[in-house]
């Protein structure tokens, strides 16, 4: 008997059972569903949720491999046994040490991250009776990119759940939550846990220590020297290629803006929010840089140094340029006009250069953003929508006179 024959077996034993929804998810996870839609006009197409979600996910997949080496990088750098990065071509860079302790560390966060998640998901699904959603493929891949890589793994899975549960289930899963679940997994952790998410400390695991045990040595992420006016010592090479600290797949905005446009070339995210992002943290970055020059603000102050940092430094670190190009984009939460994600975008960058500059505690603004945007994400459609009503009655009525 040929495996198709035995799975289509297996699936009309299933049928009718709650245990269906958890066959079905399993088996059309590599597989085409077999089943069409009734009624109605549809658009016939190759992509479906599925395939869209895997598109996102390979996009994040090379953010993922290099959170990995930068963070066995940066224990590295920390314990003295790699000098800094100058070039591709120096030896540290090839050391495949430093992707083996990262992965040490990474690995474990994605798998608590799927592993809860989808649990959450399956137990939905038969509690409900509906099919997998398969929403949560992309969140369980964003979730252990967007925190530090020292995070307690129990940490992780309570948030997770809360995000899963709070963020989208109790809205109707996916498709129909608000606010986006990976963010609102973010703001769980800065809320209830803040000392793990004040982005000041850089995690360095001593895993071959000389007394054979575990050392942790703790030292400053550049936002964090930026908001301590301390002098940052990291190059324009080692900014934009990502060889600096961070949470473990928003240091690289090379390997993001690559994202970008693979993201826009499958049509799946929108330029238009992203560019509009850059636009937004751009102006206000100089913004901030005109009032820091003019000596408004003196060099002493607690926020001068975000303030002096270049329009360009703000683009590039941080989560700025991973949150414009992963988080922003997202279909469910963001604008749905092509005016209004001009401006929603614009207003994400803008705003989260506002709350980096003027948070020094917690100098990092992006989720912030992004939330709150996805909460005026509707408003901002209707107003747009109402605005093109207006102009066309205006027209008719120019005819019609």
């Amino acid at each position: 008997m040929s495996l198709k024959q035995n799975l289509h077996n297996l699936k009309e034993k299933y049928k009718g059972k709650k245990i269906a929804p958890l066959f079905n998810g399993f088996h059309t996870f590599l597989y085409l569903p077999n089943e069409t839609t009734h009624g109605g006009t549809h658009i016939k197409a190759a992509d479906d949720l599925k395939r869209t979600m895997n598109t996102v996910i390979m996009a994040l997949i090379p953010c993922l491999l290099f959170g990995m080496f930068n963070a066995g990088y940066q224990h590295h750098l920390a314990t003295g046994e790699v000098e800094k990065i100058t070039g591709f071509f120096s030896g540290s860079f090839w050391s495949l040490s430093n992707l083996w302790v990262g992965a040490i560390k990474v690995l474990p966060l994605v798998i608590v991250s799927y592993v809860v998640g989808l649990a959450i998901e399956f137990v939905f699904c038969i509690i409900k009776g509906h099919e997998i959603e398969e929403g949560y493929l992309v969140t369980g891949m964003l979730v252990p990119l967007i925190v530090p890589v020292d995070l307690p793994l129990w940490m992780l899975a309570v948030a997770v759940a809360f995000g899963v549960v709070i963020g989208k289930e109790v809205f109707g899963g996916t498709g129909m939550n608000i606010l986006n679940p990976a963010l609102t997994i973010r703001a769980f952790l800065f809320f209830a846990y803040p000392t793990w998410m004040s982005g000041d400390k850089v995690w360095v695991h001593d895993a071959v220590n000389r007394a054979g045990s575990a050392d942790a040595i703790s030292g400053e992420t550049i936002l964090g020297s930026y908001a301590q006016n301390q002098e940052v010592a990291y190059s324009m090479f080692e900014k934009f290629f990502g060889f600096i600290p961070g949470s473990v797949g928003e240091t690289s905005t090379f390997l993001i803006l690559l994202g970008a446009a693979f993201l826009i070339f499958t049509k799946i995210g929108s330029w238009r929010i992203i560019v509009s992002t850059f636009v937004g943290a751009a102006v206000m970055g100089l913004i901030f840089n005109a009032v820091a020059s003019n000596g408004i603000i003196p060099d002493t102050s607690k926020f001068y140094g975000l303030m002096s940092a270049s329009w360009y430094d703000h683009l590039m670190i941080g989560g700025l340029a991973f949150g414009a190009v992963y988080m922003a984009t997202d279909p469910v939460t963001a604008s749905q006009t092509n005016k209004g994600k001009w401006i929603y975008g614009f207003l994400i960058g803008f705003i989260s250069i506002m709350i980096r500059v003027f948070n020094p505690a917690y100098p990092e603004g992006v989720f912030l953003a992004i939330l709150l945007m996805n909460v005026f994400a509707p408003t901002i459609d209707h107003y747009v929508v109402q605005g093109n009503v207006k102009k066309r009655l205006k027209r008719a009525k120019v005819k019609t006179a």
